[in-house]
């Protein structure tokens, strides 16, 4: 009965989130607490809710800070010389602009929210990819995987999930992974440079000057991601028109500096501390590689530095603060939500009763091999439902039946966030919408062009996993 039951509350969460019919939050909360009370076990529900908030907190601290810290460094500038300098290398070289689209995406995902990401990467973009004339699904696929691998970064979502679904550190599943990853973001290369010489075949080369001199008609193009940095609320944008000139190499480079994807005026950049937020940036990503604190105390210290050095009046501070609020207050309100699911699933003895069904259905053969089945499970279970729905509904199933053939917990976690570059062009990912939306691509042309280099992707990343013994 626990087995029919787990099953239907995980379908039901499904369901309920795939339809729209209920928010992720508000699913995650009361559907675990109604079947508690089917279990019978209603009067628990409190110590399991406590227990998993319990353990959750130290994920929650850490989203949370690391959005607000990444999103003042977006508002001063940091990010500002990365985009320019990409551009620059541009030019107009088809080739280029594909990797440059690649390695821009990858950069500014550092940030954690995809849809900032697309927003930056689509406003600085979208201009040559439109006067070239090139293929505008060539750029939201690149954008896409190249997310969907930074996606795995511990504050960008699937392994903060992984973390708090089978409650483990989520340092001990990403730090392993990053020659993995790392892996993944070259072949994302690699393929924006085929593709690139695709375009270029295609089109040829040409200078800015010689574009500009055939295309005089002035362009309005969304810079959503100026305001986003302004305003921290990623939701709206404002419109920029480059410049067109008349040709000739001053023009050419006058015109380098109009293709651009951040507002060089917003009242948030503090030029004059840029080498002190690139090097604090540094130490933090260093120090926690090297894990010499845990991360929500690495990002709690570096917001809180970032802040008072940047915006050394309160007035500022507080306004730095509330333009990021908002999914500050989605994200961890997810983590903490997730503590009433998996109290549930776990203190009724579901997941471990689901588990012994899974168990017993999977070939003896594959039982040690559990991480590979779970990473290449990812790929479709990612797709076609949400990062809450998998991780927090799935993965501990994955996780129990893998233990039962002696596959540790976190080889699971690990081999759970393989799928996330096919998993960012999902129709239930609502960054993907940003993405079509801003360069306008039909939803239907990227996924029949992004699936399967996408699927790609995400093989190379668990071939590398298994290569190097982390799966």
């Amino acid at each position: 009965m626990l087995t029919i039951l787990g099953f239907a509350m995980i379908a039901t969460f499904l369901v309920l989130i795939m339809m729209k019919k209920m928010s992720p939050i508000a699913a995650l909360v009361l559907i675990p607490a109604l079947f508690c009370v089917f279990v019978g076990k209603g009067a628990e529900l409190g110590d399991y809710v406590i227990d998993g908030v319990s353990s959750l907190a130290p994920t929650a601290a850490m989203l949370m800070f690391a959005i607000v810290y990444f999103g003042v460094m977006i508002d001063v500038g940091l990010f500002d010389p990365i985009v320019r300098a990409i551009l620059k290398f541009c030019k107009a070289d088809p080739m280029r602009i594909v990797v440059g689209t690649a390695l821009l995406a990858a950069i500014v995902s550092l940030d954690g929210d995809g849809s900032t990401t697309f927003m930056i990467t689509v406003s600085a973009m979208y201009p040559l990819y439109k006067r070239l004339k090139m293929s505008l699904v060539v750029m939201t696929g690149v954008a896409a995987m190249a997310n969907g691998v930074m996606n795995t970064l511990p504050w960008g979502g699937p392994t903060a999930r992984a973390a708090t679904a089978l409650k483990v550190d989520a340092t001990d599943i990403f730090v392993p992974m990053i020659p993995a990853l790392a892996a993944g973001l070259l072949a994302v290369l690699v393929l924006s440079y085929v593709l690139g010489l695709r375009e270029r075949r295609r089109l040829g080369t040409l200078t800015l000057g010689e574009v500009l001199a055939e295309e005089k008609e002035t362009e309005t193009v969304l810079v959503g991601a100026g305001a986003a940095a302004a305003t921290g609320t990623g939701a709206t944008g404002n419109a920029s028109a480059p410049a067109a000139g008349t040709g000739g190499p001053a023009e050419g480079d006058a015109a380098e500096d109009d293709f651009r994807g951040l507002d060089p005026n917003r009242p948030t950049l503090r030029p004059k501390l840029y080498w002190f937020n690139a090097l604090l940036t540094v130490a933090l990503l260093t120090a926690m590689i090297m894990e010499l604190l845990p991360i929500p105390v690495l990002f709690l210290l570096g917001a809180a530095l970032a802040l008072t050095v940047n915006f050394p009046h309160i007035p500022d501070q507080k306004a730095r603060i509330a333009a990021h609020a908002d999914n500050v207050l989605n994200v961890s309100g997810m983590v903490f939500a997730a503590a009433v699911f998996t109290g549930v699933l776990t203190g009724t003895g579901m997941v471990d009763h689901m588990a012994n069904w899974l168990v017993d259905i999977i070939p003896a053969g594959m039982g040690p091999h559990m991480g590979l089945v779970t990473g290449l499970l990812s790929l479709p279970l990612t797709y076609f439902m949400s990062n809450d729905g998998f991780y927090f509904g799935v993965l501990p199933v994955l996780a129990e039946a893998g233990q039962a053939h002696g596959v540790s917990t976190l080889e699971i976690a690990r081999a759970s966030i393989v799928g996330q570059p096919l998993h960012m062009s999902s129709p239930l990912v609502p960054a993907v919408y940003v993405l079509v939306g801003m360069a306008k691509v039909e939803f239907g042309d990227h996924t029949r062009f992004v699936v399967k280099w996408a699927a790609l992707t995400c093989l190379v990343v668990l071939g590398a996993g298994i290569l190097f013994g982390i799966i």
